[in-house]
């Protein structure tokens, strides 16, 4: 599950480009109408150009229905140059997360989105993930296929990945302390409870 994080050039410090910190400021909340009948099998990856940049998600713990997960990529703009970035793919039907925690840097500054403490965790429906590396102290799989053709994955109810691709599927997952650099997240629903967002450390 845990995978090395690559290590991510970051740009240089300079004016804050506002289109794309509007982008970046509401995660999964503005897009998720737009974007939830297109998770099915893998149109995401394939139709969306990421910004180039990482960020991070943290959370205490994730609790997941209906868990899928697999090999892709993502296509990122670094310096007008398309790059092709490996991804593990992770397609949870139902989730939530306590004490959500996300951060970008964005030239000198960080900010920073935190959601679902005091016990009232965030959820998430349709969530699907594109990162780099993930992390976490602990992690629990109920009904765990490890190795299935990745483009005949089930669990989740809408992703899979490529015909004779590497996948595992599992009925529900639990990870504690979960890390992840993360370059797409897409959900058809993304419940967000105590919601503060600003600038400050990160995750």
């Amino acid at each position: 599950m845990s995978v090395e994080n690559n290590t991510i050039k970051r740009p240089l410090a300079g004016k804050t480009r506002w289109r794309r910190f509007a982008i970046v400021a509401v995660p999964g909340v503005v897009l998720a109408g737009a974007l939830a009948g297109m998770t099915a099998k893998g149109a995401i990856a394939s139709s969306i150009s990421v910004s180039g940049q990482e960020y991070m998600v943290a959370a205490q713990q994730l609790q997941g229905q209906g868990f899928v997960q697999f090999g892709g990529s993502v296509n990122s703009d670094q310096g007008g140059k398309n790059v092709t970035e490996p991804t593990i793919d992770s397609g949870i039907a139902n989730a939530t997360l306590k004490n959500l925690c996300q951060s970008v840097h964005m030239g000198p500054l960080t900010m920073r989105l935190t959601a679902g403490g005091g016990g009232d965790p965030v959820k998430a429906s349709n969530m699907v993930v594109d990162a780099s590396g993930q992390t976490g102290s602990k992690a629990v799989f109920h009904n765990i296929t490890v190795g299935q053709d990745a483009s005949t994955l089930n669990k989740d109810g809408s992703e899979s990945g490529m015909a004779g691709g590497f996948g595992q599927q599992a009925d529900s997952v639990t990870i504690d302390n979960l890390r992840q650099d993360t370059w797409l997240t897409t959900a058809g629903t993304f419940t967000l409870p105590g919601l503060k967002l600003g600038f400050g450390g990160g995750c």
